[in-house]
């Protein structure tokens, strides 16, 4: 090299830091990586380490003994989509204005043609109209990955999206690769091509490569291969297993072996089967992530949309499960590890939502959020870091729709008190539940003081949170 062609170089190298600075950062000043599991309908209890003594987990076991578990997780709503565009924006469903599962295209999801006028409210025979429930995530909603790739990450979702058809599919909200994200909130079949003779079309964004391949083990590999691929850029994957959601599959080698363990209040070998993979995905992430000396700079977060199913699993303490406003269907494992900064084999009982998702990643990663939103959740990073606990807040719940329980609801946590607030009844249940967690116990008429005052902070949240409400049905009329 001449000492022009050196003395230009130098004088270049300075662009080249400010156009690409992530690349050329020393090993122990990159930006912290980020893997964000995302597990579908797994309940409370349905890890080891959450005290089953019929599914195994391993993976997510270690996990959890080099991180710390929140015994107070929750998801943001008891059903998928609602709590996944929580994850995405760090907002309230309510705020977002999607407040139930999405319908897919082969559920009657179709978007209408343009100029078509949809009832803001339906209703039928009920004594409620409910408002209708969007068929995507608007683009105008700011996404985790979005933020992250103004800062220089490349991003990877893999598994189930269930926020939108076509134009509102992942990389159409941030992110760079796709695997498997598209309108579908479960697959038809979990072995490869995921078709049936009902459903022959699968997953559109995951081309079948394998006969017989079982979903779970195909997005582990997607997520090993997306991480050897981008080990030296700063990363965001998203693992959004479609398991452990109906239809029930599994391999037949971890069904046999299941059907031959002793049964406890769980015992569906196939639930039993998908557990393990989603298990095995996890361990093969992050087993990649120690073989490529990743592991230290990475904070790694495992959690779930929902609680578990009833039928295929139990969630026992818990009262109940998907769907419903009860512990079952509202609270879910959350898990960190953060090597370095976590302390290993710690339980938090404080309580934390998926809405705390989005500013955690964001602050532990040092990037500002989003600009002109208004952003729900709280960072966790004092508690990660020891450095002391978050402000006592409540937190909020809402179902302004007829499905699962026995009508439309909204939930308040504040404290150890939970209230329910049943809109057709106008009426409320309230439990106690440091002292009542399976929530047995109504003391709502011995505590009338306290449901005034949750119903007056559940008003106030419904005015600021822009809540879309039930409303009375004038065409109601009771049947004789």
């Amino acid at each position: 090299m001449t000492l022009i062609q050196r003395l230009l170089l130098l004088a270049l190298l300075p662009c080249l830091l400010i156009l690409n600075p992530a690349r050329v950062q020393a090993a122990d000043e990159r930006p912290l990586n980020i893997v964000l599991v995302l597990v579908d309908d797994l309940g409370w209890t349905d890890l080891s380490c959450q005290g089953s003594k019929y599914f195994e987990t391993p993976n997510v076991d270690r996990l959890a003994a080099e991180g710390i578990r929140f015994t107070n997780g929750y998801a943001a709503c008891a059903v998928c989509s609602p709590t996944r565009a929580s994850v995405m924006t760090g907002r309230y469903p309510a705020r977002v204005g999607v407040t139930d599962w999405i319908r897919a295209r082969f559920q009657g999801g179709k978007i209408p043609p343009a100029g078509t006028v949809v009832p803001e409210f339906i209703g039928g025979n009920r004594p409620l109209l409910t408002p209708r429930n969007p068929l995507y995530m608007e683009h105008s909603e700011i996404t985790l990955a979005e933020t992250l790739g103004k800062a220089g990450y490349v991003s990877c979702h893999i598994g189930k999206w269930h926020l939108g058809p076509d134009n509102w599919y992942p990389e159409r909200q941030g992110f760079t690769y796709n695997f498997g994200g598209c309108d579908l909130g479960q697959p038809h079949s979990y072995f490869d091509p995921y078709v049936t003779k009902r459903r022959p079309e699968g997953i559109p964004t995951l081309k079948a490569r394998k006969e017989g391949e079982y979903l779970t083990d195909r997005e582990g590999d997607e997520a090993v291969n997306f991480i050897r691929k981008h080990k030296d850029d700063p990363f965001f994957l998203y693992l959004a297993n479609y398991a452990v959601h109906t239809p029930l599959g599994a391999k037949k080698e971890l069904i046999e072996k299941y059907k031959a363990k002793p049964v406890t209040n769980q015992k569906n070998a196939t639930y039993a089967g998908m557990v393990e993979s989603v298990d095995d995905a996890v361990g093969n992430v992050m087993k990649v992530l120690d073989e490529l000396k990743l592991a230290d700079n990475t904070l790694f977060i495992f959690s779930s949309d929902n609680g578990g199913l009833l039928g295929p699993t139990h969630n026992a303490p818990l009262r109940s499960g998907k769907g419903f406003p009860y512990e079952g269907g509202i609270r879910v494992p959350y898990i960190v590890r953060w090597p370095g900064v976590v302390k290993p084999k710690q339980t938090i009982d404080t309580p934390v939502c998926s809405i705390d998702l989005l500013p955690t990643i964001l602050d532990a990663c040092k990037i500002e959020g989003p600009k002109g939103k208004t952003i729900d959740g709280v960072s966790l990073t004092p508690i990660l870091e020891s450095k002391g606990e978050i402000k006592d807040r409540p937190l909020f719940w809402h179902f302004p729709h007829y499905r699962f329980a026995r009508g439309p609801y909204s939930i308040i946590r504040a404290g150890d008190w939970k209230m329910i607030y049943w809109f057709e009844e106008d009426g409320v249940e309230l439990f106690n539940l440091a002292e009542d967690l399976s929530e047995t116990t109504d003391l709502a008429a011995k505590e009338p003081t306290r449901v005034a005052d949750l119903k007056k902070q559940l008003q106030q949240w419904y005015v600021t949170s822009n809540a879309k409400l039930p409303k009375k049905n004038p065409s109601f009329k009771p049947k004789k």
